[in-house]
């Protein structure tokens, strides 16, 4: 399966309200093609607003996004969310094309990818709540998409099962590299899998941390232990501040 050209980002003065509440500031930042870039926050900053705007789901209040890198022909972005939206009366191989001509030949192979060969006649009631994320996550790969935005999409699942989607996730990209922005409260799920951790507060990006380890990583590694130990500091610290 070919891949996706690389597609990059630059936010500009993204600022976004709802009636009299805003809850996002001028954010300017730059994704280069092909990054992994973790949005990591308090509830309430707008974290999943700014993936929305990303997705043109919301129009920004202010400010815009603009791509860049190589050209992109059609959708950008595919966004998959915390829920796995499943139609319960499709089988899984026509949840895994809803939204596209029928392309059964690459839909079977995603399933097999994401580990569910033999499994395209069942319906979504006869899965796992992991097994459905499954079929989810090779629903947005048969669009191809350029940006590949990503809402909490394992914050249901057991620890078990939440590694072995992030596992999958990092073999599915090393295959198919993509750019991926990921909504995330897990901070150690950010470090295993990003390129770059961004704290968004209320205040805007307070914390734009590069990681340059290699792949896979080790959950025990010190540094990413002391970048944990960083990061929910000021995850407490942002929380604190924030008006409840």
């Amino acid at each position: 399966m070919t891949s996706p050209s690389l597609v990059g980002l630059d936010l500009v003065d993204v600022g976004h309200r709802y009636r009299d509440k805003t809850v996002l500031h001028n954010v300017n930042l730059n994704i280069e093609p092909g990054e992994f870039v973790t949005f990591l926050g308090p509830s309430g900053v707008g974290k999943s607003t700014l993936l929305r705007i990303i997705a043109g789901l919301e129009q920004p209040t202010q400010g815009a996004v603009v791509p860049t890198g190589a050209s992109a022909d059609g959708p950008i972005s595919r966004m998959m969310f915390q829920e796995d939206r499943l139609l319960p009366w499709r089988s899984v191989i026509d949840n895994v094309q809803l939204g596209t001509r029928r392309q059964e030949a690459r839909s079977r192979e995603l399933l097999r990818e994401v580990g569910l060969a033999g499994r395209e006649k069942d319906w979504p009631a006869e899965l796992s709540g992991g097994q459905r994320q499954r079929v989810a996550l090779a629903r947005a790969l048969l669009h191809q998409p350029h940006v590949l935005l990503l809402d909490e999409p394992f914050g249901a699942l057991d620890a078990i099962t939440r590694v072995t989607m992030q596992q999958l996730l990092e073999r599915v990209l090393a295959e198919q590299p993509r750019t991926v922005l990921l909504v995330t409260h897990d901070v150690e799920e950010a470090l295993i899998l990003s390129d770059r951790v961004l704290l968004l507060t209320d205040q805007g990006i307070t914390r734009d941390l590069r990681i340059e380890h290699s792949r896979p990583r080790h959950r025990g590694d010190a540094q990413l232990a002391a970048w944990k130990e960083e990061l929910l500091d000021g995850l407490l610290e942002a929380d604190a501040a924030q008006p409840h």
